[in-house]
């Protein structure tokens, strides 16, 4: 009769256990999950959005104020979500650790789309293309051509963990010169500036919006014929976040549809590169 007892008590306990385990697998589901999560952001009501400081994408006007492509973008895609955009500075380098940790909740800063990124997080649709460039002194530039690859006397710099540290690390072209990251790519461009290395391999569109008459870097210029990695941006949040990256997209779209988005890039020279097509 023990033994009976003993056996409907264990029974009893395992059928307490299984339900309890699948009840906690139901709560995270619901927590970390696409509903979770975009129920996360509403409730507290903002978006808080990873960036780093780039011209034209995020920069500090001559007044001081945060302007650019992306922030513009993203100000109009958070009023038609109905959250208020948060302007996060971040390190590019831990940029997925922040967005888990839930420091920031989306990478928007021209974020190239590549399969491992995919694998991590949700990405928005493509919005705009892109490639990387070399940028050197002008008055250097005759000497960098596509027949002549790098030597080892010449300096390569980009930003660590980037698109153009892939092309540094991956192309042939630059397999004999060396390369050394930095932290940004206004790091990289200060760096070829100061004569402290040679080549600077940055976003073609950062290009478009630095290295213009009368900025502090009209002295840089693109190597011309030469590019690399041609890529799409998109825009980062956390994985299986189904609920927000519907409503990112559908955003995203209906700026396109009604004009806005065509507007925004144009009046940074964008418009040409954007990838989002009106609905038919």
């Amino acid at each position: 009769m023990k033994k009976l007892i003993a056996l409907f008590m264990a029974a009893a306990m395992s059928a307490s256990v299984l339900a309890g385990c699948g009840g906690s697998s139901s709560t995270e589901s619901n927590s970390e999950g696409s509903t979770g999560d975009w129920s996360y952001i509403e409730e507290k009501g903002d978006f808080v959005i990873g960036i780093t400081y780039f011209e034209p994408m995020n920069y500090l006007d001559d007044s001081g104020e945060l302007t650019g492509f992306e922030t513009e973008f993203a100000t109009k895609v958070c009023e038609e979500m109905g959250v208020t955009p948060k302007f996060q500075k971040i390190d590019w380098d831990s940029k997925e650790v922040e967005l888990n940790a839930k420091t920031i909740d989306c990478i928007w800063n021209g974020l190239t789309i590549t399969d491992e990124r995919k694998e991590n997080m949700d990405i928005s649709t493509p919005y705009m293309e892109n490639k990387q460039v070399m940028v050197v002194k002008a008055d250097k530039a005759s000497e960098f051509s596509a027949d002549k690859a790098l030597t080892s006397n010449v300096t390569v710099v980009a930003e660590k963990k980037s698109a153009g540290e892939d092309v540094a690390k991956e192309e042939e072209y630059f397999a004999d010169a060396n390369y050394v990251s930095v932290d940004s790519q206004a790091k990289a461009l200060l760096e070829v500036k100061s004569g402290t290395a040679d080549v600077a391999i940055i976003d073609y569109v950062m290009s478009i919006g630095t290295l213009r008459d009368g900025s502090d870097y009209a002295d840089l210029t693109v190597v011309e014929d030469m590019s690399f990695a041609p890529e799409q941006y998109g825009i980062a949040i956390r994985k299986n976040s189904t609920e927000t990256l519907e409503k990112l997209n559908a955003a995203i779209q209906k700026l396109a549809d009604n004009g806005e988005l065509d507007n925004i890039a144009d009046e940074y020279n964008l418009k040409d590169l954007l990838l989002v097509e009106k609905s038919k």
